[in-house]
């Protein structure tokens, strides 16, 4: 289980504002191919991530560079491995280079500031390439071959440049999110130049203000455009209009989620039932036939009051959807969500149109059919929590004015001491799909509603109540 997310200390404030989430399975990727060779030697990459998959069978590709005649004969590469290892690799010829980290990441809550800095002019081999992880330098490999003294890397040189994306292939994309992401031509530098310790000794983001050199870039991901100049996805806004191509990627795909404000996601460590089918960053899941589901997010609450949608589809229309919050992880394949007493889930199958808490189902609601928005409105300030289905909040309910409210546990004495936001699929012959929005939505929004601040929902966030994200629970939770 993911531990509830505290927020940091705000004394040093650099906001980075967005991030791009990767769908491994859209095939995603960004490609620029410079004009010149740069500085094959030395250069240095920082980015920040969050990964979606863990203990993936393929290659999270970071930052990859080949010479353009298939085959993987000359190529580099800087991945997360399908045993969620750093791993830095380059071929050229006879000469192989290659360092596997020992170190794992393997949190798809966190986000990991990664820095690797190659300077193969170095004497020393293992100052050649250097590599840090929130600050520390990654000391302990699996694997350490360093590459030969004055070792010209495909990196910064006059051929496709790609950001994930295998070298050569149309394989290994990255699933998860990147932002903040520069690479410095010309130089080999310490992640001082990146990020910093705040009060509280937790490493944070900080403008780099250095010069890019020949082929460097810093990409912020604010844009939209999918073509390859300032208007895009890809927009290189660090002065040199080293402007990315973008591929099965979408203004969607642009997120609040970013290493200075964590939002809530579904937690795929976390499945008690048979494993389901994550994506969208883990804001979508696709439940398996014949099988019970059950899922809580990965942000645990105690205190404040927080709204977020999940947009409920199956195929063929079944109605067999639970929407909820637990406390409480369940023991056996068939306890849904509200089989327990601190788990409460809106229930809609057929006719049988639910609240369901304490194993004991009471007449709630309207019928969730295919294709609905459920918004949750959970007031834990008063222990009290709200259903709506597409706006429309339930049972003359009204959490603005706490009006018609379900009456729930306080978190203090349930079984986790947190409530998480949960789904629950109980059909037992077909898949059902859920995509959540704790603000970083991953299905269309027609509308475009914050909590005041933050977040971007389908329907009116109620007075009050914000999205789950850590610059909220540093202020409510």
């Amino acid at each position: 289980m993911v531990l509830p997310v505290v927020g940091g200390n705000e004394s040093k404030v650099y906001d980075v504002e967005n991030s791009l989430r990767f769908n491994n399975n859209d095939s995603p990727h960004l490609t620029f191919t410079p004009s010149s060779a740069g500085n094959r030697r030395t250069f240095t990459l920082s980015v920040w991530f969050k990964l979606s998959a863990v203990a993936s069978t393929g290659e999270r590709v970071l930052l990859a560079a080949d010479d353009g005649t298939g085959g993987n004969n000359n190529f580099d590469y800087i991945a997360i491995n399908g045993n969620d290892k750093l791993f830095v690799y380059g071929y050229e010829g006879s000469e192989n280079q290659q360092l596997i980290s020992t170190q794992v990441f393997r949190d798809p809550s966190a986000w990991y500031h990664l820095v690797v800095a190659f300077d193969t002019t170095d004497g020393t081999a293992s100052n050649r390439i250097k590599a840090y992880v929130n600050g520390n330098q990654i000391t302990d490999f699996d694997t350490a071959n360093y590459p030969s003294q004055n070792f010209q890397t495909r990196f910064n040189n006059n051929n496709a440049q790609r950001i994930s994306q295998y070298p050569d292939q149309d394989t290994s994309y990255f699933d998860g999110y990147m932002c903040e992401y520069n690479l410095v031509d010309g130089s080999q530098l310490a992640p001082t130049s990146f990020g910093e310790f705040d009060d509280n000794g937790v490493w944070i983001p900080k403008k780099y203000t250095g010069s890019y050199g020949t082929n460097g870039f810093y990409l912020e991901f604010k844009q939209t455009g999918t073509s390859a100049n300032s208007s895009g996805i890809g927009a290189d806004t660090s002065g040199n209009d080293h402007h990315w191509a973008v591929s099965n990627l979408a203004a969607l795909d642009v997120t609040e989620d970013t290493c200075t404000n964590n939002f809530c996601t579904f937690n795929p460590i976390d499945t008690p039932h048979t494993d389901p089918t994550f994506s969208e960053g883990n804001c979508k899941i696709v439940t398996q036939a014949s099988t019970y589901t059950y899922d809580v997010a990965n942000f645990g609450l105690s205190q404040g009051k927080w709204y977020f949608e999940v947009k409920c589809t199956t195929s063929p229309d079944k109605d067999y959807h639970m929407v909820g919050i637990s406390s409480t992880q369940p023991t056996a394949h068939n306890q849904e969500l509200g089989y327990h007493a601190n788990d409460y889930g809106i229930y809609g199958n057929g006719g049988v149109n639910s609240l369901r808490y304490g194993a004991t189902f009471y007449s709630y609601a309207n019928a969730i059919n295919n294709g609905d928005i459920v918004g949750v409105a959970l007031d834990l300030d008063n222990n009290k929590l709200y259903f709506s289905i597409n706006g429309t909040f339930q049972n003359s309910s009204n959490p603005a004015n706490a009006t018609n409210p379900i009456s729930i546990t306080d978190p203090s004495s349930t079984g986790r001491g947190f409530y998480f936001p949960a789904i629950c699929y109980l059909d037992g012959a077909n898949s059902g799909t859920y995509e959540a929005n704790f603000g970083n939505p991953s299905f269309s929004i027609s509308s475009g509603n914050n909590d005041g601040k933050y977040g971007n929902f389908e329907y009116e966030v109620p007075s009050g109540f914000y999205a789950i994200c850590t610059k909220r629970l540093a202020e409510f939770g």
